[in-house]
């Protein structure tokens, strides 16, 4: 294969990682926003405050798509420096999947975090330190790439 189709082929893990981890931010954000709003529905009914701290739980998948553009760039590099496409394309596609799963699972926890906070006005600590576990595997794929990327 030539040089210019084997760097071309890493770039798509690239394309990959970063598109799947922005796919999981957007299904994930997609989820818990819709719960809070939700749950913002049922405070103005019932005339209470509603929690500003539903932003967080919506907000929480979208550093994926930062995890993935992190390891996007050192796929590109690595293309440079060349690293086989094959394990550049299946870092991108099986990290970013990794990834936004991480984000999309995020979101639905987001979403039943909305909704109980939203309805009982209690328990924000918790559901947060829920959401940093689910984090921690997006983090953890972040950093372990890195090893197979090199």
């Amino acid at each position: 294969m030539d040089n210019a189709v084997a760097d071309a082929m890493g770039k798509l893990g690239g394309a990959a990682v970063l598109g799947l981890c922005a796919l999981g931010s957007a299904l994930g954000t997609g989820v818990a926003a819709l719960s809070a709003i939700g749950a913002w529905k049922k405070c103005y009914a019932q005339n209470r405050l509603a929690p500003f701290i539903l932003l967080a739980f919506v907000g929480a998948p979208l550093s994926q798509t930062i995890y993935g553009m992190i390891i996007m760039n050192r796929i590109v590099a690595s293309t440079q420096g060349g690293a086989p496409w094959q394990t550049l394309s299946a870092a991108g596609i099986f990290g970013g999947a990794a990834i936004g799963a991480s984000a999309w699972l995020q979101g639905r926890a987001g979403a039943a975090a909305s909704d109980a906070l939203g309805e009982t006005g209690k328990g924000t600590a918790n559901y947060l330190m829920a959401l940093g576990i689910i984090e921690t595997v997006a983090i953890f794929v972040l950093v372990f790439i890195g090893k197979v990327i090199g």
